[in-house]
């Protein structure tokens, strides 16, 4: 089962906050830094797809059109 964008942004934080301590043995600091960019390449691809739905408007005719393209209001 898929983790929950939020879930996945406190597990990043986490790992963040123990890399920062400095108290982390360097392997087990090597294995959290390549979870933290693995969590941060699936959260920021989470937002991307976030971001491209936010931006498509559903117009009368049920066509679907990108916000970014309308250059002016009908």
């Amino acid at each position: 089962m898929e983790k929950k964008f939020e879930e996945n942004l406190k597990e990043l934080e986490n790992i963040v906050n123990d890399l920062e301590s400095g108290e982390v043995p360097l392997d087990d600091a090597i294995e959290k830094y390549t979870k933290a960019m693995e969590l941060s390449k699936i959260c920021s691809e989470k937002l991307k797809n976030a971001e491209e739905t936010i931006n498509k408007i559903v117009k009368e005719d049920g066509s679907i059109e990108n916000f970014n393209n309308i250059s002016e209001v009908e």
